[in-house]
């Protein structure tokens, strides 16, 4: 039994759910929404919120455990990469260096007055294929 075990666990495996989370959490906060299935959203809500909630306090301790859950890698730019980033292109390397930036610098100061519900779930019908139920999971506006 499962008695007060709160986990989705989606039919993943605990290194892969946890990945799958944190890229999903990425391109939640570099895009602003994404389109997934309705129990990955469900369960994905949890944790866009424990990180802007974790943004909102702006401290070096909240940034490290950002990285940390959104495994972030820092991994050093060749000389034609870091001669591409300073003149604005990011197309050609890993964006992962920016997702904190734009945690702490946007969405943080956005949500500045809100205590909770940070993000919604729009349904938008069935996929084609699977049958899955799909959705939108996007932050707020303000």
């Amino acid at each position: 039994m499962r008695h007060l075990n709160q986990t989705c666990k989606l039919g993943r495996t605990t290194s892969h759910r946890r990945c799958m989370f944190a890229n999903m959490l990425k391109s939640l906060i570099t895009e602003g929404k994404i389109k997934t299935t309705v129990p990955k959203a469900k369960a994905l809500r949890r944790y866009a919120d424990r990180m802007i909630t974790l943004a909102k306090k702006n401290t070096l301790a909240a940034r490290r455990q950002a990285i940390a859950n959104l495994m972030v890698r820092f991994n050093k730019l060749s000389s034609k990469q870091n001669r591409e980033a300073k003149e604005g292109n990011t197309s050609s390397y890993n964006d992962d260096r920016f997702v904190i930036g734009k945690l702490f610098d946007e969405l943080a100061p956005r949500f500045a007055d809100r205590q909770g519900g940070y993000t919604r779930i729009t349904k938008l019908g069935h996929r084609i294929g699977d049958n899955a139920q799909y959705c939108l999971i996007e932050y707020l506006a303000s």
